[in-house]
């Protein structure tokens, strides 16, 4: 538990430290500056991962998952990243009467110079690449922690009870980053921290399901990498979208996840022949 702590205040305490003076500094999130400090606040849970087992000693990123061996979980994890970017667009039309945003597909279709269908196509595909790569590397920093060395303290607790605590403590960290207009610029307030929180529950619920499956925090940050890239998309193609009903982070991007959440909860339960959302997570 006092590792625990230990986590927590220095995972909160950077970001915090980094949004405040960032910020006193007249610095802005929507600028290069402020993705760089965006970015580089990813690494933070890593940083609090490394400070907690140096202080008891322990073997340097031990014990948080770390393993290359490739299993069809690590597809099955990357490939589920498109399917709830698409779930979301079919929510946007169907909630909120979205349509494609023909300004945007016309500065894509300049830039590619492929027919809109292929310039989106392109676009997905780059972004899956990239979350593979460079996008995992960064994502990884929070998965080391939230997937890894958080995960690792719900030993012998409920699949669930895991999720939903550490999509809260997840979301809740990106508070600072959310007052300073990131995910949600229309509400930099507590509207935007509330719905981070209960965005991060489902999202934190398929991720610790593939962390769990493939054995490897890789996996999480591979999708964590890949849905980042490929949230864009979901504004990209819609008109007029509404921040807290449109988009990846909105209502129409919770119910994607949702809908994930309830395919895999029936698919544990109906086909796979080890039952992990209703066990204990394994030690």
């Amino acid at each position: 538990m006092k590792n625990l702590k230990l986590y927590l205040a220095v995972a909160y305490g950077l970001v915090w430290a980094t949004a405040l003076v960032f910020s006193l500094a007249g610095g802005s999130l929507q600028t290069p500056a402020g993705m760089v400090v965006a970015s580089a606040c990813m690494f933070f849970p890593l940083v609090a991962v490394l400070v907690c087992q140096a202080s008891s000693r322990q073997r340097l990123l031990s014990g948080i998952g770390i393993s290359w061996k490739v299993n069809r979980w690590w597809f099955a994890g990357w490939l589920i990243i498109p399917a709830i970017v698409l779930l979301t667009i079919l929510f946007d039309h169907w909630m909120v009467g979205t349509s494609l945003h023909t300004e945007a597909l016309r500065a894509l279709t300049r830039q590619t110079h492929l027919p809109p269908l292929a310039a989106i196509a392109a676009t997905a595909l780059s972004g899956m690449l990239a979350g593979a790569t460079i996008n995992a590397l960064f994502a990884f920093g929070e998965e080391s922690g939230w997937r890894g060395y958080l995960l690792a303290q719900f030993r012998g607790r409920s699949f669930l009870t895991a999720a939903v605590v550490t999509g809260l403590v997840w979301g809740l960290w990106h508070a600072p980053l959310i007052l300073m207009g990131h995910n949600y610029p229309q509400h930099p307030n507590l509207w935007g921290v509330l719905a981070m929180m209960v965005l991060c529950i489902p999202l934190s619920f398929i991720l610790q399901y593939f962390r769990l499956r493939s054995g490897s925090v890789i996996v999480p940050a591979i999708m964590h990498g890949t849905f980042n890239a490929l949230a864009g998309l979901t504004l990209m193609v819609a008109d007029h979208p509404v921040e807290l009903l449109s988009g990846s982070t909105g209502l129409s991007g919770l119910l994607a996840l949702l809908t994930i959440c309830l395919v895999l909860f029936l698919a544990d339960r109906y086909i796979t022949r080890r039952r992990l959302i209703t066990s204990p997570i394994p030690a």
